[in-house]
């Protein structure tokens, strides 16, 4: 080993000998200094440039799915108030009813109006909502109702948009205004118990409410993002001059030969991105729709150019000085990188309060900024998203428990209670405190939950009722654990499901007619059943029941509304199950947890 270093020295000394001092320095610096720092700063800038380019993708990706999420919510929430108004059972009943006198037709103009006015003002951007139907026998009012004529209506014929709803294949259709592309038409049918069509539900909305700022220079003006309809045509854009035109991409979901334009195979203008050098990202909605992203590569390119620029001078400099001051900042930028992706994938994970602290100035402070930003706002909207959700549906029961004024039914049954006493009618009077039991809990809307004690006590007054009206039909049995009367549950969930053994049941037609209620508590749940030997319930309904759907005409069996609430309080800890014969028996268990306190709401439907 020794005579190799003496052999290396001897050669490196024969080959600068004739070289001055200056020269050997030199070299020596080349040699020891500048190639080897060369090599690991091409390393270092090619490691940088590379994360850089990875985490800014991941980033516009994670942009691009939370504004399709956006985009998503925001047309669900529209489409439901279209849904919601089109399968309004008193709305249906009344467009498909044949009127004969004034008075009924007035009664229906001011039920429309009195109920879908405040409903078209639920969400914001709705420029116009209208109600059209084809009964000859009702009139138009001019501001909800109408009925579809050779007016003109956001820039198309009122009866050729009527016509071609009437022929969509689909219930519901997003379009353009064709007067104005910067405004949407929702069209949703109104559909007759029979199938027939009764008329459409039409929404125009504002564009710029509705997906301006979504689409308002996204990725800082450096790109373009696109919302595009299931039948291939951009319906919102962050360049107006392409809203209505079709857009064909050179990788679109679904499509085999990589051509959108054959998948969609429609006509009009065309948007070809085929042979555009731009990034493309696509997230597809739940409805069938895409928000369609374009990253300009020359911003990209602009910002690898500008690091790579920015660490060969830094290399340079901190050569001259040290190259361990250069190594220090080369790890204290690949350190940042790597921390933002950290931070990257916390957001992706759905923990919205991550911050990155900084102090530096640069293109990656500017980055941090960006990002601290966008997780405060995106943990703002999902909250916002959340409890808007959550309002909404308290809003909706507690608006339907305010449909019957219980001054009135108490000061009703008060005074048939005097006159029952006048008379000395005791069953009377037996019916009247029962009804009284009954209407207590049913017409409270400030309480939500209640104790299994009071539920069992509603539940027997209804069945008191019943026995009046049925008198000897039906027999009852009680199984009750003591120990889960205390416990809390949600109000009036075991009386529909009673009320269901009578209507649905057909109990009173058996001649061993037999209810059995059970409540028991097992050890951190309570199970609360209902059994019945009525005529059951056919597979096909059975099967829709437990999938959560609606088992006929109106609200079913009312199982939908009491799963809801259910897991508005107790979340995924509560469950409905329905087990049926059909000609011989059903049961329906309620299973949640026991709770000794009022449960608090988790905004889980």
């Amino acid at each position: 080993m020794a005579a190799l270093r003496l052999w290396l020295e001897k050669m490196i000394l024969k080959l600068m000998h004739r070289m001055n001092l200056q020269s050997k320095i030199l070299a020596m610096y080349v040699l020891i200094l500048l190639l080897p720092t060369l090599l690991l700063g091409g390393g270092a800038v090619y490691l940088v440039i590379r994360s850089f380019t990875q985490n800014y993708l991941v980033t516009a990706d994670e942009m691009v799915r939370q504004t399709a999420q956006i985009v998503d919510f925001s047309k669900q929430s529209y489409d439901l108030l279209a849904v919601r108004t089109a399968t309004d059972g008193e709305l249906i009943s009344r467009l498909g009813r044949e009127y004969t006198d004034m008075p009924e037709i007035v009664d229906t103009v001011n039920y429309v109006d009195r109920t879908f006015l405040i409903t078209s003002k639920y969400l914001p951007g709705i420029a116009d909502f209208r109600i059209y139907h084809n009964n000859d026998t009702l009139v138009q009012d001019g501001q909800l109702l109408w009925r579809p004529e050779d007016r003109m209506l956001a820039g198309m014929n009122e009866s050729s948009w009527y016509e071609e709803g009437t022929k969509a294949s689909a219930p519901i259709r997003w379009s353009n205004a064709p007067a104005n592309l910067k405004q949407n038409v929702i069209t949703r049918k109104i559909i007759g118990p029979g199938g027939n069509l009764l008329g459409l539900v039409y929404i125009l909305l504002n564009y710029d409410a509705v997906f301006g700022e979504l689409l308002d220079r996204p990725f800082k003006g450096t790109g373009s993002l696109y919302i595009v309809d299931d039948s291939d045509h951009i319906l919102a854009a962050s360049d107006p001059q392409s809203i209505g035109l079709r857009i064909q991409l050179k990788d679109w979901p679904g499509s085999e030969e990589g051509g959108q334009g054959q998948q969609s195979g429609q006509g009009g203008e065309i948007l070809d991105l085929s042979h555009s050098k731009d990034l493309q990202i696509v997230k597809p909605l739940s409805s069938g729709w895409h928000v369609v992203a374009l990253i300009h590569m020359k911003y990209m390119d602009g910002q690898s150019r500008t690091i790579l620029l920015l660490i060969v001078g830094i290399t340079v400099l901190f050569l001259l000085l040290s190259i361990s001051l250069m190594m220090t900042i080369v790890n204290n930028i690949v350190r940042r990188i790597r921390k933002l992706g950290t931070r990257m994938s916390d957001v992706s994970r759905g923990e919205f309060q991550v911050k990155i602290r900084h102090q530096d100035k640069d293109e990656l402070g500017d980055l941090e900024s960006v990002f601290n930003s966008m997780s405060e706002r995106l943990g703002k909207l999902v909250e916002d998203i959340r409890q808007a959700g959550l309002a909404e549906k308290e809003q909706a029961f507690r608006a339907l428990q305010a449909q019957i004024n219980p001054h009135f039914i108490y000061n009703s049954l008060g005074l048939l209670r005097w006159r029952a006493l006048d008379v000395k009618d005791q069953e009377q009077i037996r019916i009247i405190d029962a009804l009284t039991t009954f209407y207590r809990l049913t017409l409270n809307n400030r309480i939500s939950l209640i104790s299994i004690r009071d539920e069992l006590e509603h539940v027997r007054a209804y069945l008191d009722i019943c026995q009046f009206r049925y008198p000897n039909r039906v027999r009852l049995e009680w199984d009750i654990d003591e120990s889960a009367l205390d416990c809390y549950t949600v109000k009036t969930v075991l009386q529909p499901i009673v009320e269901n053994c009578y209507q649905h049941g057909a109990i009173i037609r058996r001649p061993d007619a037999v209810i059995r209620i059970s409540v028991l508590r097992q050890g951190e749940r309570i199970l609360m059943s209902v059994c019945d030997n009525g005529q059951g319930i056919p597979e096909a309904t059975l099967q829709a029941l437990r999938r959560g759907e609606r088992a006929g005409k109106g609200n079913g069996f009312g199982t939908g509304n009491i799963r809801e609430r259910l897991g508005l309080y107790f979340g995924s800890g509560a469950s409905l199950e329905i087990d049926s014969e059909e000609g011989s028996w059903t049961q329906v268990t309620l299973v949640f947890p026991a709770s000794v306190s009022p449960p608090t709401s988790k905004g889980v439907m």
